[in-house]
């Protein structure tokens, strides 16, 4: 399972505070937190800042990999600001993201190809959001083909069926599940991810939901999540669930997650 930890995101007060202030220290300790915690990449996102947001992203990128020896997720639909962050970023970063939208896949696409990044493509084009499967699936496969011809390797690429929140409309996790499964059936070597949260938006008690949305998704072939990595609970659910789907050989990582306190929640 591929871990994109969430946390680095203006959207949340007290990083738009501290990157506003440029608290390095509170960025930085936030990032070795998360990368602790075992993920894969982190997100980096300062959207709220929107007058200076190239700047204010290749500085996140910087202060972040001073600390971490992880590659981030570039988050931001500001083609500016993302290649800002690609100039000064440190290997093989992930950029969040790219879609079927005509302008903003002219857009995003030379960067791409221009840094060698992986992206992250979201299963929607100018008709908006998918609202059933279908569509979704649609989307999914232009994305592929498009990003393949445009010469990115297919397990460079991470499709985003969209999670809706649930409190909006009850079908919209059943959908997600289904879609995923759909992606999953056609496409064995593309990834597939998503922002794991949105499904509980407006809910009490999100972890709950968080936590069994992510092993319902896990086991209809998601294999990549934005998550909040310091919920031990949710991590130590990653850890079971790959040894129960056979993604663990002998459980090994379980074994190790259990020696390591990590299954402690």
């Amino acid at each position: 399972m591929i871990l994109i930890g969430e946390l680095i995101n203006s959207s949340r007060k007290p990083v738009a505070e501290a990157i506003a202030a440029q608290d390095v220290g509170f960025i930085q300790d936030l990032a070795k937190a998360q990368a602790a915690a075992g993920v894969d990449y982190l997100d980096v996102n300062c959207g709220t800042h929107i007058a200076d947001e190239p700047k204010m992203l290749a500085w996140l990128t910087r202060i972040v990999q001073e600390v971490v020896d992880l590659p981030l997720c570039i988050d931001s639909p500001n083609p500016e600001a993302l290649a800002a962050a690609l100039q000064v970023h440190r290997g093989k970063a992930l950029l969040n993201s790219i879609s079927l939208e005509k302008q903003r896949f002219e857009q995003m696409i030379p960067i791409v190809s221009e840094y060698g990044c992986s992206v992250i493509g979201l299963c929607m084009d100018d008709r908006g959001m998918p609202e059933d499967e279908t569509m979704a699936l649609e989307c999914a496969q232009m994305l592929v083909e498009r990003l393949q011809q445009r010469g990115l390797p297919v397990e460079d690429i991470y499709l985003d069926p969209l999670v809706r929140p649930i409190s909006t409309n009850s079908k919209y996790g059943t959908v997600f599940l289904q879609t995923v499964a759909a992606i999953r059936n056609r496409f064995s070597k593309v990834h597939i991810t998503c922002g794991l949260s949105n499904i509980s938006y407006g809910l009490p008690n999100r972890k709950h939901l968080n936590q069994a949305f992510l092993v319902m998704a896990m086991a209809s072939g998601m294999d990549s999540a934005i998550v909040d990595p310091l919920d031990r609970k949710l991590m130590a659910l990653v850890y079971a669930a790959e040894a129960i789907l056979g993604k663990d050989e002998y459980c090994a990582g379980y074994i190790s997650a259990q020696r390591e306190g990590k299954l402690d929640s």
